[in-house]
């Protein structure tokens, strides 16, 4: 596949410098507390907060607020919508951009396609989605009759904000870059990863139109993610691992949830789908 840098330009320049700032401190201050020193409480804050932000991202972002692959009360969608937050995501805004995605998916209008080059894909898409408010909350009107995922939409920096501010008064700044920031770093590269390796390598189950593949790396490190050929051809689906070794540990806080009753109707791929599963890994 040949690559094609293209530079989306429809945030203003100052914007785009504020993303990159935060970008660049996500990494900064994890790389200065491991060279000058960490303490125990860092990487306590870091196994408390991860899955929660890592749950933030793929369950809740990803196949709740994008493709509602299961239904749940207000009370824990905002709480879902927090979890978000917690790595300085905006759930309404994703959702919004991730749907624009599969609707263009692998085009010169899908900004953060291989199509358009490593670095638009990895980072770029990051710092300039190349849509408008206009477009994104067209996507939307489910989640944007709900207020308070308004005021998240408009507010996404502050619970992120919020958690630094504890952490920092639990350990210092040095928790502030492990217990936080680390997290929020890793988890902007596990999704590009997606992005990117997910769409340029693989095996392919489905005849999908698009380039999605099913990438062992990224479906392990990713949680589940990574099984992006199935994703991209049941994507309302809460289960992204179809075949028995296809691991996929979101699918299965989905299921606990469902089980804890928190969240119920949980979407599942069709039986002709897993039927096709279960013959190819035969």
């Amino acid at each position: 596949m040949s690559e094609r840098v293209v530079q989306p330009q429809v945030r203003t320049p100052s914007e785009r410098r504020r993303i990159g700032g935060l970008l660049i401190l996500l990494h900064a201050l994890p790389i200065w507390a491991i060279t000058t020193g960490t303490t125990s409480t860092d990487w306590l804050f870091f196994a408390c907060l991860y899955p929660f932000q890592a749950i933030g991202v793929g369950v809740a972002m990803h196949r709740y607020f994008a493709h509602r692959s299961f239904r749940t009360s207000r009370a824990f969608q905002f709480f879902l919508a927090l979890t978000s937050a917690a790595t300085f995501g905006n759930p309404v805004g994703f959702a919004g951009k991730h749907r624009l995605h599969h609707q263009n998916v692998d085009s010169e209008r899908d900004v953060h396609s291989p199509v358009h080059g490593l670095w638009s894909c990895w980072i770029g898409s990051l710092l300039d989605s190349g849509y408008t408010e206009e477009q994104i909350l067209k996507k939307v009107p489910d989640l944007a009759r709900y207020p308070e995922l308004m005021w998240l939409h408009r507010h996404f920096l502050w619970p992120g904000l919020a958690l630094c501010v504890i952490a920092f008064l639990v350990g210092g700044l040095s928790t502030v870059a492990i217990g936080v920031c680390l997290g929020a770093a890793l988890l902007v590269h596990q999704s590009s990863a997606v992005n990117y390796l997910s769409h340029r390598f693989g095996t392919r189950r489905f005849d999908t139109p698009d380039h999605s593949t099913n990438n062992w790396v990224t479906g392990i490190l990713t949680f589940g993610e990574g099984w992006h050929n199935n994703h991209h051809y049941c994507p309302n689906s809460a289960r992204a691992g179809f075949a028995w070794y296809e691991i996929d540990m979101f699918y299965w806080v989905i299921w606990l949830f469902d089980k804890l009753g928190l969240v119920r109707d949980v979407r599942q791929p069709p039986a002709r789908v897993r039927a096709a599963a279960r013959l190819a890994t035969s």
